[in-house]
Formats: C-alpha cells, sequence, structure tokens
C-alpha cells in the first residue's frame, strides 16, 4: 500500500491534476508501513515518501511554500514515530517467540530426550529436527533403553502435525518405556504401542476428526542383545541401514506388515522378529522418512546410503550424526518439508563392553 500510495502521488503530481493536494497521502506512508513492514520497511517508506515530496515540489516549482514545509514537517514527524512504534512491535512479537521457542524446547526435551552415549553393548546418538522455522517438535518419535533383554530403539512417524501428532508420540513412547522392559518378545513390545494409541484414539475429543480417519504411524523396535546380531520388527516404517565395512546395507523386512492404526486392513502371517547379522564396528542408523524423502531444488532425494559410506569411521555416534545432519542441509539449502529423526548405534568390541 504504502508503494501504491507513492505511485499515485507521482501520477497526480506529473499530471494537470497537481492542484490536489497530495500531503496526507505522502505523510500516511510511513504510518501504513509500520503497520506490517518493521522498522526497515518503516524507514524505506519515509525514504520513499521524502524522495516524492522533494521530487513533485522541485518538478512544480513549489519550494518557498509554507504547504511544502508543512508536508515535510509532517512526514518526519509520522516517520519517526512510525519507526518507534515499528521497533516496539517487532520487539514484542521476537519476545513472544522466543518464549513460544523456550517452552517448545523444554517440552520437546522430556517427551524426546537424547539417548545415553553408551548403552551395554553399544554406543548410541541421536537427532531430531523439526520442518518449518517455528515449529521444534513433529510427528517423529525416537526412544532407546537398556533392558535385561538387550538394548531396545524405537523410532516412529505419526502421521500428521501438531497438537494431535504430539499427542500420539507421547502415548507411543509411554507405552514402549513401560513394555520395553517386562516384554521379553518385541513383538508385544510393539503391540503394547499399538493397543496405547487405539485407548487414546477411543478417547471422545482426544483427537480431530481426520486424526480418526486418516491416522496412522510408522514405526521400528530394534533390539541389540549381546549375540552379534539385530532383531527387528517393522510396522511399515523405512528399513534401518547397517554400516559394515564402509558399505551400507537395508534391513528390508521378509514379511511387510501395515502401521500401526492399520492393522484392519492386513490379513497376513502374524509378526515376528527378524534377526540381522550386527557384529563388533559395525553402525546401524534408525531414521524417519524425512531424511530418505528430502529434495534439493533439482526434485532428487537425499542420497543417505552413499552419504553415510563418505563419513569418517573415526567419527563417534554424536559427530556421525552431525555430519549427516550438515550434509542433509546442505542438500536442502535449509528447507526441510518434513521432520527428520534418527538413531545410530555402534555395535562396540567384547573388551569395551566388559
Amino acid at each position: 500500500m504504502p508503494f501504491a500510495i507513492a505511485l499515485a502521488v507521482l501520477v497526480i503530481e506529473l499530471s494537470p491534476a497537481h492542484f490536489i493536494y497530495t500531503g496526507p497521502l505522502l505523510t500516511a506512508m510511513p504510518a501504513l508501513a509500520a503497520v506490517t513492514m518493521g522498522p526497515k520497511g518503516t524507514a524505506s517508506a519515509a525514504a520513499l515518501a521524502l524522495a516524492v515530496s522533494v521530487s513533485t515540489a522541485t518538478y512544480n516549482q513549489a519550494w518557498g511554500t509554507l504547504q511544502v514545509y508543512t508536508n515535510l514537517f509532517a512526514l518526519a514527524l509520522v516517520s519517526v514515530a512510525g519507526f518507534i512504534m515499528s521497533r516496539a512491535v517487532q520487539t514484542r512479537r521476537q519476545s513472544e517467540l522466543d518464549q513460544v521457542r523456550r517452552i517448545a524446547v523444554a517440552a520437546q526435551e522430556v517427551v524426546l530426550r537424547p539417548v545415553p552415549a553408551r548403552l551395554g553393548p553399544v554406543r548410541a546418538g541421536s537427532l531430531c529436527l523439526a520442518a518449518g522455522t517455528g515449529a521444534l517438535i513433529g510427528g517423529d518419535l525416537y526412544e532407546a533403553v537398556q533392558t535385561r533383554y538387550g538394548v531396545r530403539l524405537i523410532v516412529g512417524d505419526v502421521r500428521g502435525k501438531g497438537l494431535s501428532a504430539m499427542r500420539a508420540v507421547a502415548v507411543a513412547l509411554g507405552a514402549f518405556r513401560e513394555a520395553a522392559h517386562y516384554e521379553d518378545d518385541l513383538v508385544e513390545v510393539m503391540n503394547h504401542c499399538a493397543a496405547a494409541l487405539r485407548r487414546a484414539v477411543a478417547v471422545p475429543g482426544a483427537y480431530a476428526q481426520e486424526v480418526l480417519t486418516e491416522g496412522f504411524t510408522t514405526a521400528l523396535i530394534a533390539q541389540v542383545p549381546d549375540d552379534r546380531v539385530v532383531q527387528l520388527v517393522n510396522r511399515g516404517h523405512p528399513p534401518p541401514l547397517v554400516l559394515h565395512q564402509g558399505r551400507v546395507q537395508d534391513l528390508m523386512p521378509a514379511s511387510p506388515l501395515p502401521p500401526l492404526g492399520l492393522e484392519d486392513l492386513f490379513n497376513g502371517p502374524a509378526a515376528k522378529p527378524e534377526s540381522y547379522p550386527f557384529v563388533p564396528g559395525d553402525r546401524l542408523l534408525l531414521y524417519t522418512d524425512g531424511v530418505i524423502e528430502a529434495r534439493n531444488r533439482d526434485n532428487e532425494f537425499f542420497a543417505l546410503p552413499e552419504t553415510m559410506e563418505r563419513i569418517r569411521t573415526s567419527t563417534t555416534p554424536s559427530e556421525f550424526l552431525d555430519e549427516l545432519h550438515q550434509a542433509l542441509i546442505r542438500h536442502t539449502e535449509g528447507h526441510l518439508v518434513d521432520d527428520v529423526a534418527m538413531i545410530l548405534v555402534d555395535r562396540v568390541y567384547e573388551e569395551e563392553h566388559h
């Protein structure tokens, strides 16, 4: 609007209709800019209004008249007031945004706590990134706990965003943290998570209608016992990757299973854990689809296996994830369109474990 006003004033002043008094229009420019354009926009609008005022006064040979100096004085007064107001509004908005972010960080640390650096036979690290600039918590979940059955890990992705997704993340993680310590069967741990989500959805008014009709959660639970294997139960989640002697292999399930919440659509065989080799020196990466579906400006997907193979083997799990993070940011130029969660575990050698 301020720039449209400047154009209108120029058209009037440079035409035979220049007898129309345009001073109030120019004075309104910095006031309008202060509402939505911030301090820099207000200063730009004031400078433009001054330039238009000086140019039209020169063109119409109006210098020396009281009207011109009155316009300039009013323009200066409104510009200063608009600039001060826009700075105050910007400071208040930034303060409110900082407070919201602090609350979101605190909530994230409660719901998605970082995994310990050492858990039994593995070293571990975790990373969580939310898409967008304002949100810090999305629909991704992860956890790693040490139990009498071995180290158990979960990574999942709740369909949807906002409070409903956060609620489902908290429900699934709560069920996993409880069942992981008491259920010896890995499938039963997954079933506890599915049952908890079904109970939560059954509460009247707890979830939006879209979640009730279309909501589901992909999840992957892994178990790393003292034996040189990793056991997996995969419910519609991207397969984990193992880095073995510099080469990456995906651990595709032999019998694909549906995500949590879509059990009624599946009539296949009952789920059972699947075992894969996981020897000392290997690295296991669990991740959400926000990693492999991240695209660059050429619409190319992020090459996760190739990126893993390029990272130095001497890095710790946290350093490894940091390098993956930097590679992902470079690929997307900082514009993630989906949430990202990753857990990396290294199988340590027996002498380190004992």
